[in-house]
């Protein structure tokens, strides 16, 4: 117990009689302590806009993202990276940094984003960004770079969007980028510069995604046929970087700075380049067709042997040994391709990269792959030739019913069953009814409370039948049958023999 009170009794006798600075000194700085005139927040830093001439005194090991931006440095000494193992993200944009120098990052393997735009830098080296093995986003744009060294990038393998635009850059190597590879890189900002001079070929030869993040607008270009004709193909291949700014491509027709024409709306400049300049500048992507289901196998043709073979799959996946996450692609020994079963997701552009020291530069190759769903099965009739079946039949029945006359043994059948249908309803009562009258009741006058018949009646006028006084009779019968109308006999009511009082002639 008394070993374990003593250093405590000295270290509250050290911190009585020194102070609370001393204290400071004596123990080491907190790894989480965040520096003044910053904001702290979990495993993000903030020093922005703070006017900071320099860097902070101490930074705290458990930063994931620093922000330096908005302030005036000037340096970066080599190594301040070291305490910071966690660092993702740093971001030191409008400040006053002129140049980097060696060693700058050469404690910092794990950055993935680097902000250094809007700076006063004029140059990259070959060194000044060693140590950046895992870096994807390096954003340069808003500077004064005129020169950028040939290895530049070299060793930034994972780097998949470079920003430099807004520069003063007058030349950029194609070739080989600087020492960039091709492999991750996706997008290559190199707009609003002084770009005049490169090789056509170069810009020719990179492969087909690149080539869709590839911005160049906003440049002093040449009003070259032989560009002409690759950015016009371009266009018609509808690539993004070049569709999205079209109006921004611009050429000068003199060497005057104020003569600059569109590419695409102003084409009375290009009148006499000759279409036969626009092939062999870019080799066509080769079609294949595949339909679902089956097998496909993709050769990457070289001029030579290549020493290294990678590929880039439609969804911008690189395929190296043994092939794609899912599995569906394969990488074989001999750097083909092999695809088991053929899906929707394979359409697109496969781009080969061959790299070797027997080659002359980088060769891609590019592969246009379309997918089609395997045909259905006919149907096992032809709905349209039974609608037309259907409709002949139906016009043949009606002309054999306008022009066909029935035969009599159709009418005699039809009679009998005419005659079969109908049955005998029960006698009702007749009324008597003058000849002059033109008013049927339908209700006898004996039978008050009988409802209305709801047949009709059928009235005959036969002026041959002898009748009482010479009066001709109206035989009024309610169940009078519709199918042998002849047999009709002529009633006579009491009714009407006792109302008849005058034997004379009656006039009617």
């Amino acid at each position: 117990m008394a070993r374990l009170l003593l250093p405590g009794i000295l270290l509250c006798t050290l911190g009585a009689g020194s102070g609370t600075s001393d204290l400071e000194d004596v123990l080491p700085l907190a790894p989480h302590k965040c520096p003044s005139n910053c904001i702290c927040a979990a495993d993000v830093l903030s020093c922005a806009g703070r006017g900071l001439e320099s860097l902070p005194a101490a930074l705290p090991a458990t930063a994931a993202e620093l922000d330096l931006s908005n302030n005036a440095l000037r340096r970066l000494p080599p190594g301040w990276l070291a305490p910071l193992s966690r660092l993702r993200a740093l971001h030191l944009g409008y400040n006053k940094l002129d140049v980097l120098g060696r060693g700058v990052f050469s404690n910092a393997s794990g950055l993935r984003i680097l902000d250094l735009s809007s700076n006063m830098l004029k140059m990259l080296r070959a060194h000044d960004l060693d140590g950046l093995e895992e870096l994807e986003r390096l954003l340069l744009f808003n500077n004064r770079l005129v020169h950028l060294d040939l290895d530049a990038f070299r060793g930034l393998g994972m780097l998949s969007h470079l920003y430099l635009g807004c520069n003063k850059l007058s030349s950029f190597s194609f070739n080989h980028l600087h020492g960039l590879g091709t492999a991750h890189l996706r997008t290559l900002d190199l707009s609003s510069n002084w770009l005049k001079h490169f090789s056509i070929p170069e810009l020719a030869a990179l492969p087909a995604f690149l080539k869709n993040g590839l911005y160049l607008h906003n440049n002093p270009l040449p009003c070259d046929c032989h560009l002409f004709h690759l950015l016009q193909r371009w266009h018609q291949r509808g690539l993004s970087a070049l569709c999205d700014f079209a109006r921004e491509y611009t050429c000068q027709a003199f060497e005057v700075s104020e003569s600059r024409v569109r590419f695409f709306e102003h084409s009375r400049v290009f009148e006499n380049c000759s279409d036969a300049a626009a092939p062999g500048l870019e080799l066509p992507e080769e079609q294949l067709h595949a339909q679902v289901g089956q097998s496909l196998r993709l050769f990457c043709n070289t001029t030579v042997p290549a020493a290294r073979v990678a590929w880039v799959s439609p969804k911008s996946e690189l395929l190296v040994a043994p092939g794609s996450q899912d599995g569906s692609i394969v990488l074989l020994a001999d750097g083909s391709l092999a695809i088991g079963r053929v899906q929707e997701q394979h359409a697109g552009i496969f781009v080969c990269l061959a790299t070797g020291p027997r080659l002359h530069h980088n060769q891609t190759l590019e592969y246009n792959v379309s997918v089609h769903k395997p045909r259905s099965e006919p149907e096992a009739f032809n709905t349209g030739f039974t609608t037309l079946l259907g409709c002949i039949v139906g016009l043949v029945l009606v002309l054999l019913y306008l022009f066909a006359p029935p035969c009599r043994g159709c009418c005699h059948c039809c009679r009998r069953a005419c005659h079969n249908r109908c049955w005998l309803r029960a006698p009702s009562p007749l009324q008597e009814l003058s000849a002059q009258s033109s008013v049927l009741s339908t209700t006898p006058p004996d039978a008050p409370s009988r409802k209305a018949s709801v047949h009709k009646h059928v009235v005959f006028l036969e002026p041959g039948k002898k009748g009482l006084n010479g009066r001709a009779q109206l035989a009024v019968a309610e169940d009078f049958d519709l199918c042998n109308p002849m047999g009709l006999q002529l009633k006579v009511g009491s009714e009407s023999a006792s109302s008849t009082g005058s034997e004379g002639l009656m006039m009617t």
